[in-house]
């Protein structure tokens, strides 16, 4: 059989899960919560589900939750988004940027991705036939060179995908990024997905700045939001895209066809307790778990780069070892015991930078052993000609 993909293999992340298992280690490697999610919301799915909410979904997702969707939405950012025509529930935030990129590229279309980048957006572009042109962030922030961005836009190029809070860096966009996005695009047909899943997880007083606030932007952007991550719910694989009605009658087109409609009593579930969360204290629990993990790593080789959202924090080996991350992240899985994510299959030709991500949704006493194996892991002076303390 002739792939349509060719140089894609198993995910990092599959490939990192499953050496955790095998090897019994501690795995902050796949970003998913490993606490549980809130009883009342587990309460209201039982309750949706003896209620009779059991059969398919309309289309679109249930109405109740597109208008509390938007009515939060709205209110939130000063935008006037209609919940009936401009709001989709998808099967996840990957199955809405996949439907996005399939409704709008064709051959020969060029679109702008960061690296490194989430690694769902490079293929979807690919199957569509379209050419990805990469700009790499830069510094140890990972902030976006905006003139190069500039520099890169052509008459072919289509579309940017922007992602803040940004995976998997913990960057976050600050409002004059977003400004000098509007700058780039300002004069071309240029459009936008905003990968906003981690909204609600934004550190150090910082906030995060969606591009739904800007009305000049509506007609040529799509907002792409996650449940599994604001309510710590991967599995259940609900999301919702938001875009001006024109190109969500064509995103609908398609999306009826990848998975026409989702889970219904979850939907109606997550409705209801949207009207009581306060997403302040998301963000809260887990700047608290990102500084647990930092300090209890205080004193160690182990590099630090800034993180001001989601829920991964980068660490730079530089200082350690000059392997290479993959190697070096299957060392430490196998010899300390700890999982992470190497760096490099974010970028498209890999990259020689020293750096994992770790992922910090965990619970405390897990945060605290595994900073604990990578401090001792060092201490015990495995291979001098690798290990440089």
């Amino acid at each position: 059989m002739k792939s349509k993909l060719p140089n894609v293999g198993t995910t990092i992340f599959s490939t990192m899960s499953a050496l955790a298992v095998q090897e019994g280690a501690l795995n902050l490697g796949q970003g998913f919560p490993g606490f549980p999610i809130d009883e009342k919301l587990i309460d209201l799915v039982t309750k949706a589900m003896k209620d009779g909410f059991n059969q398919y979904a309309p289309m679109p997702g249930m109405p109740v939750l597109r208008q509390i969707i938007t009515e939060q939405l709205n209110a939130r950012h000063g935008c006037n988004y209609d919940w009936n025509s401009e709001v989709t529930i998808t099967a996840g935030a990957s199955q809405a940027i996949f439907t996005a990129i399939s409704t709008l590229i064709f051959p020969g279309d060029e679109v702008i991705l960061f690296a490194p980048a989430y690694d769902c957006y490079a293929p979807a572009v690919e199957l569509n036939g379209g050419k990805v042109v990469w700009i790499e962030l830069e510094g140890e922030d990972f902030h976006i060179p905006w003139a190069k961005v500039k520099a890169a836009i052509n008459d072919r190029t289509k579309l940017m995908l922007i992602n803040t809070p940004h995976n998997p860096t913990g960057a976050v966009n600050s409002l004059d990024d977003a400004h000098k996005l509007l700058e780039v695009v300002r004069d071309t047909d240029i459009f936008i997905i905003s990968d906003e899943v981690y909204e609600h997880i934004v550190f150090d007083g910082r906030r995060h700045e969606s591009l739904a606030q800007f009305p000049e932007l509506r007609e040529r952007m799509m907002l792409v939001y996650s449940f599994g991550k604001t309510f710590h719910a991967t599995g259940w694989k609900l999301g919702y895209a938001v875009c001006d009605a024109k190109w969500m009658v064509e995103f609908r087109k398609q999306h009826q066809f990848n998975v026409f409609t989702c889970n219904a009593p979850f939907q109606i579930a997550i409705a209801e307790y949207m009207k009581t969360v306060d997403y302040s204290e998301i963000s809260r629990m887990y700047e608290r778990k990102r500084n647990l993990f930092v300090e209890a790593l205080a004193g160690s080789p182990w590099k630090v780069l800034p993180c001001a959202g989601t829920y991964f924090q980068v660490l730079d080996y530089s200082a350690i070892s000059d392997e290479s991350d993959f190697d070096f992240a299957v060392k430490l899985n196998k010899e300390a015991k700890v999982t992470s994510i190497p760096l490099s299959p974010f970028y498209e030709n890999g990259s020689t930078e020293k750096r994992l991500r770790f992922c910090f949704a965990k619970e405390d006493h897990e945060l605290l052993e595994a900073a604990n194996r990578l401090k001792a892991y060092l201490e015990i002076g495995i291979k001098p000609s690798v290990f440089q303390l």
